[in-house]
C-alpha cells in the first residue's frame, strides 16, 4: 500500500503489518530484515517510513492506572486523544502534549515530544517511569532510569531506531477543571516577544504566534499566549461540571487544495488579519482550542496540495536566540516564502540522547515543498548551524547528514548504544538512511 507522513511527502510503497499481540510482533520482527514502527503517522516526513512498517495501532489497551499518584500504564498504540477522553473527566491531564492529540504513546516516547511547558516540565521522557521494548533478537526488556539506562535514554527521542516500544508507564498531572486561564500579550517585534517570554517564565504554558513576513521595526511581531490550568474557584459557578466540556466543533478538508491557493499574497493577508485579531486580554478557554487548535480541522494538511509540505522546526541556544531569530526571520521575510503557522516556544534543558530540545528558543514554520522553499531551507540550515542550533527529526524530510551531525553532538553515544542493542540493524527508516544512522 502507499504510505506517507503528515506532510504528504514522500509517498512510498510499503508492506504494513498491524499486529494485535506481542507474539505477532515477535513473528514480524523475526521474519523481516528491517522495519520501522509507526503509530498515527503524524511525523511530517520520512522518520516513520520504510518499505516494511509495523503499525502499533492495534496495541491500544490501557493496562493500569493509580488514582492516588496518577501513574498510567498503557500499550504503545494508545493515543493521547484516548487518554484525554478517559481521564480529563476524572481530573487528570497529560504532563506534556504537542500541538496535536492524535499521537500515540509509542510515538510520544520515540519523538520525546515537547509542548508549551518545556521550560517548566521538560519533554515527555521527563515523566516516563519505564517502558517495555522488543529488541531485534526477540528479547523483551524493561527500560527505566535504573534498568537498561542507556537504552532508556537512547529510545527517548531515538525515533524508533532501537526497538519496538510495547508499553509505557508515565505520570499524569492532577487538574480541577478542563479549562485554561489564558492571557494574550501582543508584541510589536521579536525583541519585545523575547522580553515577554523571559518576564513570564513563571507561567506553565507559553507560546507565541509570529508573523514571519513582517519587516523592519515590525520584524517578528507576534502574540504571546500564556496559560495555566484553571481552578474551580477561578471558573466559579459558571460551569456546573468543570471537568466536562462539549465536544468541539470540527470540520474536514475534503480534497487537496490547488497549489496556487497558497502564495506570498494570501499568506501575507492571512498574517495581517490574524495579528489584528489578537487582543491583549485574560480569559478562560477549554483545553482543546488552547492545546489543539489545528485538530479542529481534520485533514488540514491537504491545504498545502498534493505537492506536500514540511514543518521546518529548529532550536537555537538561548545565548544566541535573539541574534539568530532575527537573522532567520529577516531571511524568510526577504524570500517571500511565508508560513501560515509560525510558532515560537521557550525550551528548558535537553533530556534524551537524541532529544530535540535544548535550552533556548524553538521556531516551527510550515512551508509548501517547492524548489524555492528547499533552497531557502539550505540557507537556513547554515544559519542555524552557525548559531549552534539543530533541526527536529520528527518534522524533518530533507536534512543532510552533515547538518544532522553538527546539530546532535551526542550522536556517537547513540550510535554505540544502537550497535550494541541492534547489531543486525533491524530498525531503520528512510530518514535514518538519509542522515547516516545505518
Amino acid at each position: 500500500m502507499k504510505v506517507t507522513g503528515w506532510g504528504n511527502y514522500p509517498v512510498v510503497e510499503a508492506t504494513v503489518h498491524t499486529p494485535s499481540t506481542i507474539d505477532d510482533v515477535k513473528k514480524i520482527i523475526s521474519s523481516t530484515d528491517e522495519l520501522i514502527a509507526r503509530g498515527l503517522g503524524r511525523s511530517y516526513g520520512d522518520s516513520s517510513l520504510n518499505h516494511t512498517i509495523l503499525s502499533t495501532l492495534r496495541l491500544n489497551h490501557i493496562l493500569a492506572f493509580d488514582e492516588q499518584t496518577g501513574t498510567l500504564t498503557c500499550e504503545a498504540g494508545v493515543s493521547l486523544a484516548e487518554i484525554l477522553d478517559a481521564f480529563v473527566p476524572r481530573g487528570w491531564f497529560l504532563p506534556v502534549t504537542p500541538g496535536t492529540k492524535y499521537v500515540t504513546v509509542g510515538g510520544a516516547v520515540a519523538s520525546d515530544i515537547h509542548g508549551k511547558n518545556h521550560h517548566v516540565s521538560g519533554s515527555f521522557s521527563n515523566h516516563v517511569h519505564s517502558f517495555k521494548m522488543l529488541l531485534g533478537d526477540g528479547t523483551i526488556v524493561v527500560c527505566s532510569r535504573t534498568e537498561n539506562v542507556d537504552l532508556f535514554w537512547a529510545t527517548c527521542g531515538g525515533m524508533g531506531l532501537t526497538g519496538v516500544i510495547l508499553e509505557a508507564t508515565f505520570s499524569l498531572i492532577k487538574i480541577e477543571t478542563a479549562y485554561i486561564r489564558q492571557r494574550v500579550i501582543k508584541a510589536r517585534n521579536i525583541d519585545e516577544a523575547l522580553d515577554y517570554f523571559e518576564e513570564n517564565q513563571h507561567w506553565t504554558y507559553s507560546v507565541a504566534w509570529i508573523d514571519c513576513l513582517a519587516k523592519g521595526d515590525s520584524l517578528g511581531r507576534s502574540a504571546l499566549i500564556l496559560g495555566e490550568h484553571a481552578t474551580k474557584d477561578e471558573v466559579g459557578y459558571k460551569y456546573r461540571d468543570p471537568l466536562k466540556i462539549d465536544r468541539p466543533f470540527s470540520a474536514s478538508v475534503p480534497f487537496f487544495f490547488p497549489d496556487f491557493v497558497l502564495n506570498t499574497y494570501t499568506i501575507q493577508v492571512f498574517n495581517m488579519v490574524r495579528y489584528a485579531s489578537y487582543f491583549s486580554r485574560d480569559s478562560f478557554v477549554e483545553y482543546e482550542p488552547f492545546f489543539y487548535p489545528l485538530d479542529m480541522i481534520l485533514d488540514w494538511n491537504k491545504i498545502y496540495g498534493k505537492r506536500g509540505f514540511t514543518q521546518y522546526q529548529f532550536v537555537i541556544p538561548k545565548k544566541s536566540s535573539a541574534e539568530g531569530l532575527k537573522t532567520i526571520l529577516k531571511r524568510i521575510s526577504e524570500s517571500g516564502e511565508g508560513s501560515f503557522l509560525a510558532v515560537l516556544k521557550l525550551f528548558g534543558k535537553q533530556e534524551g540522547i537524541l532529544s530535540f530540545p535544548q535550552e533556548g528558543y524553538t521556531l516551527a514554520l510550515d512551508f509548501p515543498l517547492t524548489q524555492k522553499s528547499m533552497n531557502l531551507f539550505t540557507e537556513l540550515d547554515e544559519i542555524i548551524t552557525h548559531f549552534g542550533g539543530r533541526l527536529y527529526l520528527t518534522k524533518d524530510v530533507r536534512m543532510k547528514k552533515e547538518i544532522f551531525e553538527k546539530g546532535y553532538e551526542n550522536l556517537p553515544r547513540f550510535m554505540e548504544i544502537k550497535r550494541r542493542h541492534d547489531p543486525q540493524k533491524k530498525f531503520l527508516s528512510l530518514q535514518s538512511r538519509r542522515i547516516g544512522i545505518v
